[in-house]
């Protein structure tokens, strides 16, 4: 008896967190992030996007390592620790939002140091302050 008295009740908040979207609920809510300009540039062919890794042992370690050196800084935002990290041929495309200029230069600074990059490609982006 108690196991369906917890099912009832867990299928009465289900019903309660998903109404919204079952009542035509989908406008954006205020705080909500809004990716549409960034989402729409990432559809450019020049634009580079993690699809566009190289698969060669060299470039996978290379973008390996900074992911772990970001990862690891526990100054980082979680945006900064999701930046996009792409290596082709030793060269490091990074990109994506990030807090502050500080963010940008130690994200940077740390793919500057792995072994094997020959070059970085800076596109990263300084949130605008909301």
């Amino acid at each position: 008896m108690k196991s369906s008295k917890a099912l009832i009740a867990a299928l009465a908040v289900s019903a309660l967190v998903a109404a919204p979207v079952f009542a035509g609920d989908t406008q954006p809510k205020a705080g909500d992030a809004d990716n549409t300009e960034r989402n729409v540039r990432d559809r450019d062919a020049k634009a580079l996007t993690p699809m566009d890794q190289s698969e060669n042992e060299a470039d996978r370690t290379i973008t390996q390592q900074i992911r772990k050196a970001v990862v690891a800084d526990d100054s980082l935002s979680t945006n900064a620790k999701n930046v996009k990290i792409i290596t082709n041929n030793g060269v490091v495309t990074l990109r994506g939002p990030v807090k502050s200029e500080q963010e940008k230069v130690k994200i940077a600074t740390a793919a500057q140091r792995v072994a094997g990059v020959s070059k970085v490609d800076n596109q990263i982006e300084i949130e605008a302050n909301k």
